[in-house]
């Protein structure tokens, strides 16, 4: 390349021919030319070096490792490059046995013309090559001065079928329920814990496994509890009418005993009206014991969130275990038909997803979530929630309770969701949910997307449901039998089904359950609304992304939120039946307790 830039600097300029032969500042012809002075200003005895730094280096012995003959002493020292101050130095003989052999040849005006037009063609080639990796950079980013929103979106990537419905990799972990060594059993004691359940179906049934653990750890028999009749849904459903209430006494019959009602003897026996505070622990409770002094019987008034998630003795978390996942079977009649609905989905011959759509009546309500809705919904729900007493907070920002994440999604964020993820139109979506509020109005901003759902209005016949009409809680039973079984959980809200089910499922082999980050997306929900960002392949690697740890994988139960003190860090904490790990679900070195 020297040799050819020598022969081109006697018709061109210097700059010229050092174009892209860098990088210092001087090409080393401008170099010669300046300072009269070559990478190597002397090779005689003393075999000095000019580096690029202006810095000079004596070396014993100079190698030129180039690969090539050089001929750099020849034409560092022609005419045209000398600087007339600075005086010549002597040559040594190797030098000028080397320039005898050299002799400068003049290019004839064709290799001029083709050097030149070679060099202009190799710089625009690069230019044009700049230009279009640019444009295609701008392309894929949205422009933030421009609305997109006329534009029809592209059509999102959709995954590998076969991944989007892998569960996570469970990691040899397993259910491990069976008590220790030093566990005491069922001890009778003519004392009698009563309880009414509060709430609906979800925060009834963790209630009472609650309420199975303060009955061993208070020494008492557990009367079976009654349901919640005067909650929003007004449901008159008892106990043996959602569960199986021989099989929940005859299952916990080495734990504690239980009884359908109290002795005749004991009926009209003053009792001890209790509310236990929540989220105690083992000494709350033995302290409690004292009761028992003046009282044979202790009618607990509420039976929600009664126990602490963490810090409480290994073999109280495995009875709670234990009675959630076994004891608490539904009634054969909610089983079968439960089962026979998932039977017709799988004979379908496709997965299915089961959407715990939480968008209705009484949860907008209760979070005071209007955004979507009409200045009329918005109203109605107000109204409802101020004529709601058992509702403590009636006065609620919604703009802020959406920002926050404490919203749930509405069916339009569910479509552009599950479809960023990944999942196709024809998806088959079973709604896991109750009368969705506006109905078809709101339900079709997600059927435009996912035409294919279900519900068990659309899977079951009309004889098959008509025994649980008005019964909310049987209802919610059936949709959680379906939800457990589903190939991917998604549930919109982490409402009291949302995490009782995803703790089941973890239970069960860690079964892909997708928790959409609410928090996060609503501020990509917010520029798909003005038009900052459209759906496509940008939108779909955000969402994913964010998701990638958020399906089900095994983890440890996650504690109070940072900062949060007193009591209140409790309620931060992530629920023991959201994530009944590592209590109830083993590693593999425990294989002896495997179920």
């Amino acid at each position: 390349m020297i040799r050819q830039g020598m022969r081109m600097v006697n018709y061109l300029p210097v700059d010229v021919v050092d174009y892209e032969i860098y990088r210092p500042k001087l090409g080393p012809l401008q170099l010669k030319n300046v300072i009269g002075k070559s990478i190597f200003t002397r090779i005689e005895k003393k075999k000095v070096v000019l580096f690029g730094n202006n810095m000079e280096k004596e070396f014993d012995v100079i190698v030129f490792a180039t690969g090539y003959k050089s001929i750099a002493n020849g034409w560092l020292n022609t005419r045209v490059f000398l600087n007339r101050s600075v005086k010549k130095k002597k040559e040594s003989k190797y030098i000028r046995g080397f320039m005898a052999r050299f002799h400068t040849r003049k290019l004839s005006p064709s290799i001029i013309t083709f050097y030149t037009i070679f060099v202009f063609a190799f710089s625009v080639f690069i230019f044009l090559l700049y230009v279009r990796t640019f444009i295609t950079d701008e392309e894929d980013q949205p422009h933030p001065h421009i609305s997109r929103s006329h534009e029809v979106p592209k059509p999102p990537r959709f995954k590998d079928d076969g991944q989007l419905w892998v569960s996570p990799n469970s990691h040899g972990f397993h259910p491990c329920v069976k008590p220790t060594a030093k566990y005491k059993g069922v001890q009778q004691f003519d004392r009698y814990l009563s309880v009414r359940s509060n709430g609906g179906l979800n925060q009834m049934r963790t209630g009472i496994a609650d309420m199975v653990a303060v009955a061993h750890i208070m020494n008492a028999t557990l009367v079976i509890p009654q349901l919640d009749k005067r909650s929003f849904w007004k449901d008159s459903s008892v106990f043996s009418d959602v569960f199986d209430e021989f099989h929940f006494i005859e299952s916990l019959k080495g734990d504690i005993g239980i009884v359908q009602e109290l002795p005749k003897n004991l009926e009209a026996a003053p009792r001890a009206r209790k509310h236990f505070t929540s989220w105690s622990g083992v000494g709350y409770y033995e302290e409690m014991t004292r009761l028992w002094n003046d009282y044979q019987v202790i009618h607990v008034a509420k039976s929600d969130s009664r126990l602490a998630n963490n810090d409480l003795p290994l073999d109280i978390q495995r009875l709670r275990c234990r009675a959630m996942y076994h004891a608490l079977r539904f009634s054969p009649p909610i089983e079968n038909l439960g089962k026979r609905l998932v039977d017709r989905l799988r004979s379908r011959g496709e997965r299915y997803i089961a959407l715990h759509l939480r968008y209705e009546k009484d949860m907008l309500s209760f979070t005071g979530c209007a955004y979507g809705l009409t200045d009329a919904e918005s109203e109605e729900l107000r109204i409802l929630r101020e004529t709601t007493n058992y509702w403590k907070v009636k006065k609620i920002n919604s703009t802020e309770q959406r920002i926050g994440g404490f919203c749930p999604l509405t069916p339009k964020e569910v479509g552009i969701f599950l479809q960023a993820l990944g999942f196709p139109p024809s998806t088959p979506i079973y709604i896991a949910a109750g009368e969705i509020y506006g109905g078809n109005t709101h339900l079709s901003e997600l059927s435009s997307r996912f035409p294919n759902l279900i519900s068990k209005e659309s899977l079951a016949t009309p004889e098959e449901l008509k025994a649980f009409t008005n019964h909310a809680s049987q209802n919610a039973a059936v949709d959680y039998i379906i939800s457990v079984e589903s190939d991917v959980f998604v549930p919109s809200y982490s409402g009291n089904m949302a995490r009782a089910v995803e703790g089941h499922r973890r239970f069960l082999d860690h079964r892909k359950t997708i928790n959409p980050d609410r928090k996060g997306l609503v501020g990509i929900f917010d520029k798909l609304e003005t038009g900052e960002l459209v759906e496509g392949a940008a939108l779909s690697h955000m969402v994913q992304r964010m998701h990638k740890n958020r399906q089900g994988a095994p983890r440890k139960r996650q504690g109070s939120l940072p900062g949060v003190k007193g009591r209140a860090r409790f309620r931060t904490e992530e629920s023991f039946y959201e994530n009944p790990y590592p209590e109830c679900i083993c590693g593999s070195r425990n294989k002896l307790e495997r179920m």
